[in-house]
């Protein structure tokens, strides 16, 4: 692990130590784990809870809602801690990051009392249920609905590739409440022991195959109004007053993926021997070494900036989406190289750098495809046309 001091962000003494607590449950707990919940398809609820208890859980949700009362570079931390050794099957990411901010705020007290300290312990598991089988990054095409009914709301439609969706037992559901209006979208606190709504069965993805990831289907669920996240047409200002922040947290995992598969490969052609020498000493070897390298460290670069333009409320939407397009895809690099210098090994499964190789994949589709990222960016360079 890299020392917080060389990284010229406010990290103190509690921050080192919380690095060093992670990387021991990291060790004892999830590591031991990792192959097992990839073969069962999820990750068992008793890691939720050890996780909860050692701080892993939504580190900076603040002590009054029942939370460690950590700050965003304990979040950092955290997501760091679990990709520099290739973790992926631990959902803590979109629960902790993705979910749990929405409810800080925007919830009420009362859904604040009743949900954030659950989320804290790992009592209660979070989802975010946004994407649709027609809309993904497109939100305003979604179709699911909610319609008014004494007290509250009847909820239908139907979700995909929905994280921790096996496991959750509150999603924040995003649905139309005046079709009329692409924007007019509310988000749904909606528990998982509701009638009318229903899980389907855990999607078999190529990788990251530990995470549950589900379709959600909705029938006439029965939403009170006190389960609406702040007021009825605001979700779509609501979504996307925390898509630097998302956009953010999948640069810092990625970074850490990256830097860790590099180390990986450097320890691997060290030892490794090939027609009488080792691969390290293979002039090609250097070279594809040092393009990982630099990617590695411009990476750093980037991403540490990023987090201080962030701690300063300086981090925009199109900065942040600069961070997401250039750092996945900078780990898709440096991934696939790794994975080369490891020979046939890295394509099996016990090797980290195949697990990462794998998963990196979909790092340039979720939070916004890369494709959403360069509109965003070209759209701040020279307006939007009339094509």
């Amino acid at each position: 692990m890299d020392s917080l001091s060389n990284r010229n962000l406010p990290f103190q003494e509690e921050h080192q130590i919380y690095q060093d607590q992670i990387e021991r449950f990291a060790q004892q707990e999830l590591l031991p784990n990792d192959a097992r919940w990839d073969d069962q398809g999820y990750v068992d609820r008793e890691a939720w809870l050890k996780a909860g208890a050692n701080g892993l859980l939504c580190p900076s949700m603040p002590e009054e809602y029942g939370g460690p009362g950590g700050d965003f570079l304990h979040s950092v931390l955290m997501m760091e801690g679990l990709a520099r050794h290739g973790l992926t099957g631990p959902g803590f990411f979109i629960h902790s990051e993705m979910v749990t901010p929405y409810i800080i705020n925007f919830g009420s007290d009362e859904q604040k009392a009743r949900w954030l300290p659950g989320m804290a312990t790992g009592e209660v598991i979070g989802a975010i249920a946004m994407t649709e089988p027609g809309a993904g990054s497109d939100l305003r095409s979604m179709r699911t609905n909610a319609t008014r009914t004494d007290g509250g709301w009847l909820l239908n439609g139907q979700k995909v590739f929905i994280s921790n969706g096996q496991t959750s037992d509150l999603v924040v559901v995003a649905a139309k409440t005046d079709l009329a209006d692409k924007n007019s979208i509310t988000l749904f606190l909606v528990d998982t022991k509701s009638k009318g709504f229903q899980r389907g069965r855990n999607l078999e993805k190529i990788g990251i195959h530990g995470q549950d990831t589900s379709e959600l289907f909705f029938e006439d669920v029965f939403v009170p109004d006190d389960s609406v996240l702040g007021k009825p047409g605001e979700g779509f200002k609501q979504l996307m007053h925390g898509l630097a922040r998302e956009r953010l947290s999948i640069a810092i995992g990625c970074q850490s993926k990256a830097e860790s598969a590099l180390q990986w490969t450097i320890d691997y052609v060290e030892q490794r021997e090939m027609f009488g020498a080792r691969l390290a000493d293979m002039q090609n070897t250097r070279f594809t070494l040092a393009e990982m390298k630099t990617d590695v460290e411009v990476g750093r670069a980037f991403v540490d900036d990023m987090l201080r333009q962030y701690l300063d409320g300086k981090l925009d939407a199109t900065r942040a989406s600069m961070g997401k397009l250039w750092l996945t895809e900078m780990l898709g690099r440096v991934a696939d190289k790794g994975l080369q210098m490891h020979g046939g090994w890295g394509y099996m499964r016990e090797f980290p750098i195949s697990r990462v190789w794998v998963a990196a994949r979909i790092e340039r589709i979720l939070g916004g495809s890369n494709e959403v990222m360069k509109e965003i960016i070209g759209r701040s360079l020279v307006g939007r046309g009339k094509a």
